[in-house]
């Protein structure tokens, strides 16, 4: 719930807000909101909003809005959701951040749906409004998405896992993020395209939602081989997932024999390829996610010119055991571009 929630009315939230020192907005909603600037009050106003504080992931985006601002010249605030799926905490550093005359606002959606009314009424007031790595639905929700083509990182770790396999029967299990997030249903979508399957195929034996959350990655694979011993293939919505996987089986003495197969490219992940824990992973780029969305808000800013639809910020196969036929760079161009 919002820090602010039991004011009496939304002045005085904007009054908390816009009462600080204009280089910093800081503690104005639910999470934890702070702000950086690299020049006066004069500068352009970008606000960026993540799903949380901790994820190296966001981290890494973070620092990279930081750079972007510093380099334009804007004025950075910063809010996150106390936990991933805090919506509520998010559509309150909307109206904070709007309060507080911010020009464009950068946000990764908790709830890809529940956030849009929030971001309407933004962008009614004239704010550019652009999604970073998740989708809104619909999309056109917002002005543009700067994102990692999620159907594209599953592919490429499903062709990848395909040709491993070899022609060899599969028995694949997949631990998926939690239903109708947009993220875990397009990296799980892509993964079985590129493995050249479908949805109910009789080769995923097992499928387990993990939340994208290590623990729970170890107990959903705990819990799929309870119920088929002899699966052979892996897939993970992203590394925490792939390392809790990695470890249940270890316990079984299946760690070697089981390829896994991941999504993201963090640095511990992509460790994880170079220690032979993961086979392969789709490495994505949150910095460049958000230094590319500083620039845009900027660009608004300074000649009314709107980002509009889709910006692919890349994805990159990271494997030390490369595949005939699949592209993909090795672990040590992986660590030096990773995150986290």
């Amino acid at each position: 719930m919002s820090r602010n929630s039991r004011l009496p009315s939304s002045l005085l939230r904007v009054a908390a807000c816009t009462g600080v020192a204009a280089l910093v907005l800081t503690a104005c909603g639910s999470g934890s909101e702070s702000g950086t600037a690299s020049s006066g009050s004069g500068s352009v106003k970008v606000g960026l909003i993540t799903k949380t504080d901790t994820n190296p992931f966001f981290v890494k985006m973070k620092e990279g809005a930081e750079k972007a601002a510093k380099e334009n010249g804007a004025q950075l605030s910063t809010a996150a959701g106390k936990f991933d799926g805090d919506n509520a905490g998010q559509v309150t550093a909307i109206e904070n951040m709007v309060a507080a005359g911010v020009k464009g606002i950068l946000i990764t959606p908790s709830d890809s749906k529940a956030i849009v009314p929030a971001i309407e009424k933004a962008r009614a007031k004239g704010v550019l409004v652009i999604a970073l790595d998740t989708p809104t639905e619909p999309e056109s929700a917002v002005d543009a998405l700067f994102a990692t083509d999620n159907v594209k990182a599953g592919e490429l770790i499903g062709e990848y896992a395909k040709a491993v396999m070899k022609g060899k029967t599969a028995k694949i299990a997949t631990l998926d993020l939690a239903p109708g997030v947009s993220v875990g249903v397009q990296r799980h979508s892509g993964f079985l395209k590129g493995f050249g399957i479908e949805e109910k195929d009789p080769s995923v034996v097992c499928s387990q939602d993990t939340g994208g959350d290590q623990a729970k990655g170890q107990t959903a694979m705990e819990n799929c081989l309870q119920k088929e011993p002899d699966i052979n293939v892996v897939y993970t919505i992203n590394e925490p997932a792939a390392l809790g996987a990695f470890t249940a089986l270890k316990a079984k003495g299946r760690e070697k024999d089981v390829l896994i197969v991941s999504v993201d490219g963090g640095c511990t992940g992509t460790q994880a390829v170079k220690d032979g824990k993961i086979a392969a992973t789709s490495q994505q780029y949150p910095l460049k996610m958000a230094s590319e969305g500083v620039k845009a808000v900027v660009t608004y800013a300074k000649d009314g010119k709107k980002a509009s639809g889709y910006t692919d910020t890349g994805v990159t196969l990271i494997s030390d055991k490369a595949q005939d036929g699949v592209t993909s760079k090795d672990t040590a161009y992986g660590l030096e571009n990773c995150w986290g």
